[in-house]
């Protein structure tokens, strides 16, 4: 006869076909968050698991492939590490500018990196940073340089630089930071509102400023001249939306409407664009643009914050806006950290799965196309043996890792994941997974009490898993999870190859 088992103190009844996994977070331990909620559009949620890369990294803020299966990991003050392809962090630093960088207050620094797309045949990588007082330039304002590769793979020129782009910043918050290559070739930079609060001067809304904005840009010439940066060492591919608009509108410009995208992604299957913005003091949001957009999207900032007003003086009716596909509260986080959509091949679950945290909270979410157009979006714990995820990286295969957010003790980890299950408890609800004690509810703790019960699922794929746990009413309980399972990912994709 199937037991009940109460778990004391959390309150939580396993009943009938639940299953319960109990894992030690320990030290280099493969970790596991348990995803409870609305069922995805794969019949389940994935468990997410992470896994350590490697450690002892000051503040990292970035992760980055340059083609290859070497990731390079950006440090606030102004440092780029490689950790090669056997997991070892090279003693060497890829670059080091932290005599360029301008890295206290904590949102300034050297926060972004991206590798040409013809990466290593064209040389070149970009980084945006916080810069100290020099050329002319202002403490703290916001620079996109070009930097080339020395003759050795591993080490880049420090006295090759290039600033590609300069903007001006008021205050020393909401720098953004983040740039990515699209699948067209172009470098897409996103800023922050110039920081202050609640946008006072306006400068999200304002198309003759480049705060606020999703930036597209090219590197390689061909399109007009610069418009909002007139020093510029770049052009501006003519389809931009504000090409020659009215009103001294920045050609420059993708997106309006960003308080301070931290984190954006394209999905490298579909070409979908996703950007986590975070919020003033109630709301997070994560935006979304699918792949074929003409650009020009109002993400709403400083008129809405997420889905609700903020400071409407002197906005456009709502249906002028473009509102974000999820938001959390901030009884849940306070700074949102975009991540990206799984396209890599070592955990068929995630497929297709797009992950974001928070960096306060390290709450995770995923999120899956629904199949009408919208999104399913589920709360699946928090991310494992990271409490501050700062970033989110893909590697040339795909694979994803996300960086812990320390002085000293900034480490990287992949994300994995086991089998998709079906969820145990409805609405939302979260799991952690730390020692607890079991009883069999009505009786005391016998000394050896055992109870096992079985899971099954089918949607698109099927998984039976048994549970054992044993506890007394003086030892940690032990669990075993041993699901036998074939996946069928509902996505599938071949991820471009490693060079």
């Amino acid at each position: 006869m199937m037991k009940l088992l109460k778990i004391v103190g959390v309150g939580l009844l396993l009943v009938g076909l639940a299953a319960l996994v109990v894992m030690m977070n320990g030290g280099g331990q493969t970790a596991v968050s348990a995803a409870t909620g609305p069922e995805s559009a794969q019949g389940g949620v994935p468990m997410i698991t992470t896994s350590l890369v490697a450690g002892n990294f000051t503040y990292p803020v970035d992760i980055a492939n340059a083609g290859d299966n070497r990731l390079f990991v950006v440090e606030r003050a102004g440092v780029i590490k490689i950790i090669d392809t056997d997991g070892s962090v090279l003693p060497t630093p890829f670059l080091n500018i932290t005599n360029l960088v301008a890295s206290s207050p904590n949102e300034r620094g050297l926060l972004g990196l991206a590798f040409h797309p013809d990466y290593p045949a064209t040389p070149y990588f970009y980084v945006n940073y916080t810069t100290v007082a020099m050329d002319g330039y202002s403490l703290g304002d916001t620079i996109v340089a070009r930097f080339t590769v020395s003759a050795n793979p591993n080490v880049a020129d420090p006295a090759s630089r290039l600033v590609i782009m300069h903007v001006a910043q008021p205050d020393w918050n909401h720098n953004g930071g983040d740039l990515n290559f699209g699948a067209d070739g172009y470098l897409y930079i996103g800023l922050g509102d110039g920081g202050s609060s609640g946008d006072p001067q306006n400068r999200a809304q304002n198309p003759a400023q480049l705060l606020g904005k999703m930036l597209r840009i090219d590197v390689d010439g061909g399109g007009g001249a610069p418009d909002c940066d007139s020093a510029g060492n770049y052009t501006v591919p003519a389809d931009n939306p504000f090409v020659d608009g009215a009103g001294g509108s920045c050609d420059e410009i993708w997106h309006l409407g960003l308080r301070n995208p931290w984190r954006f992604s394209f999905d490298r299957q579909t070409q979908d664009m996703f950007i986590g913005d975070v919020g003033q003091g109630l709301w997070e949001e994560v935006n979304f643009q699918p792949a074929g957009s003409s650009g020009g999207e109002n993400w709403g900032w400083r008129c809405y914050e997420g889905n609700h007003e903020y400071n409407t003086t002197g906005c456009q009716p709502p249906a002028a806006y473009d509102f974000p596909f999820f938001e959390y509260s901030h009884s849940l986080g306070i700074a949102v950290t975009g991540g990206f959509v799984y396209r890599g091949t070592d955990y068929p679950a995630l497929q297709g799965y797009y992950l974001f945290a928070d960096y306060g909270t390290a709450r995770l979410w995923l999120s899956y196309p629904d199949g009408g157009g919208g999104w399913d979006t589920t709360l699946v714990g928090t991310v494992p043996n990271v409490n501050t995820p700062s970033t989110f990286g893909e590697g040339c295969d795909g694979e994803l890792y996300v960086a812990h957010y320390s002085n000293g003790s900034g480490a990287v980890y992949k994300v994995g994941a086991t089998a998709v299950r079906q969820s145990p408890l409805g609405g939302g609800d979260q799991l952690n997974y730390l020692p607890l004690v079991l009883k069999e509810e009505g009786t005391p703790f016998p000394a050896t009490p055992t109870a096992t019960s079985t899971l099954t699922a089918t949607a698109t794929i099927t998984a039976t898993a048994t549970m054992t746990a044993t506890a007394t009413n003086t030892a940690t309980p032990t669990a075993t999870f041993t699901p036998t399972a074939t996946l069928t990912p509902t996505a599938t994709s071949e991820p471009p190859g490693c060079n």
